[in-house]
């Protein structure tokens, strides 16, 4: 799996036109609040080029591309952290992924409604931040007055944590989401369990209509909030997706609208860099696959995601890059050649790396 990442905004901002443009996985689309009830789930193929050219090396290989896995959850309204809309079964599903996707509503239809009355990305933004800084709020001051207890009874650790989620609760409280405090890797494993809902990247969604209205307020406003942009023709790309027949007739419908790049490759190359991930390949056995982790995992771990084994038994990594690869046909030419590196389990994986994992 590459990452997970869960469509937010207000019931019509377009999250279910815009995963069914990504998926092509008909989700229910209509012009009414909470046509999506049920979260609706995708698993699509990442765009991978460099996979493209290194299958065509190995034709009788199947290729196996990574994948990114989108969650289309009920619309949030006002009062979704107290329960209202369907704001409890979002929450619950939304402490699962690696990033948020906050769809914002950026075209003007007088057949769409939205539950504010008027079109405002500014203030839609601020209000799914603040319901989210709400329920985060509502978790750490439980978390508090549960260490002030166990304070009272005298426990040592609790006392030494307090005052770490007490700064929490002061930055919410603030109005500053978690993700813009510096946080140390050891606090953020504290908070792994709890998965705060503000702490976790955004990346905005800026669905506009043919006019391009309103992008502008989205990108100051990520400039802000410490997030990502990316601009997406949401009912074009889902009525082209719907219409093409093939990944080619949809790119080529896409440039006659003017429109250079799909939104799937546009979200796939931003959440990459959001959560600083990078791609490996394999070349073993019958298939040509990429893999995803994290920028500086090492070696052995990275040889863990192909089997728990390889993890176990990690000798040592033999590594190229995929053009170089393709450049000289075969890991057995560039053995030969002396041209793989040798690389120990601290060794830290790059983007495009091609490795043949040696295991005891």
């Amino acid at each position: 799996m590459g990452f997970k990442c869960g469509l937010v905004g207000f019931p019509n901002a377009g999250k279910s036109t815009l995963f069914n443009a990504l998926t092509d996985a008909g989700a229910k689309v209509a012009s009414f609040p909470f046509s999506t009830i049920d979260p609706q789930v995708g698993v699509v193929a990442v765009p991978d080029e460099r996979l493209e050219r290194l299958a065509e090396l190995f034709p009788q290989k199947r290729k196996v591309p990574t994948t990114l896995e989108f969650i289309d959850i009920a619309g949030l309204v006002r009062g979704a952290h107290r329960g209202e809309g369907l704001g409890n079964q979002f929450l619950a599903e939304i402490r699962s992924v690696d990033a948020i996707v906050h769809v914002v509503r950026c075209f003007e239809d007088p057949n769409v409604v939205h539950p504010e009355g008027t079109i405002d990305p500014r203030r839609d933004i601020e209000l799914i931040e603040t319901e989210l800084m709400l329920k985060d709020l509502e978790m750490l001051e439980k978390k508090v007055k549960s260490l002030q207890s166990q304070v009272r009874l005298g426990d040592k650790a609790a006392r030494a944590e307090l005052p770490f989620y007490q700064t929490l609760v002061e930055a919410i409280g603030r109005g500053q989401p978690l993700r813009q405090l510096s946080l140390s890797e050891d606090e953020r494993a504290k908070l792994k369990e709890l998965s705060p809902l503000t702490l976790k990247p955004v990346l905005y969604v800026a669905n506009v209509g043919e006019d391009g209205k309103y992008v502008d307020v989205v990108k100051a406003l990520a400039v802000q909030r410490g997030g990502a942009v990316v601009v997406i023709y949401g009912k074009l790309e889902m009525e082209i997706t719907e219409t093409a027949e093939s990944l080619e007739e949809r790119e080529a419908y896409l440039k006659e609208w003017g429109v250079e790049e799909s939104g799937l490759k546009k979200l796939v190359r931003a959440g990459y860099e959001l959560l600083h991930l990078v791609t490996f390949y394999t070349v073993d056995g019958p298939e040509v696959r990429a893999w995803t982790v994290t920028q500086g995992t090492g070696a052995r771990q990275a040889s863990g995601k192909i089997h728990s084994d390889f993890e176990k038994r990690f000798v040592q990594a033999e590594v190229t890059t995929a053009e170089e690869l393709r450049t000289h046909g075969s890991m057995a030419k560039l053995r030969e050649l002396g041209r793989l590196r040798r690389e120990g389990e601290k060794y830290q994986v790059q983007d495009g790396d091609v490795i043949h994992f040696v295991i005891a």
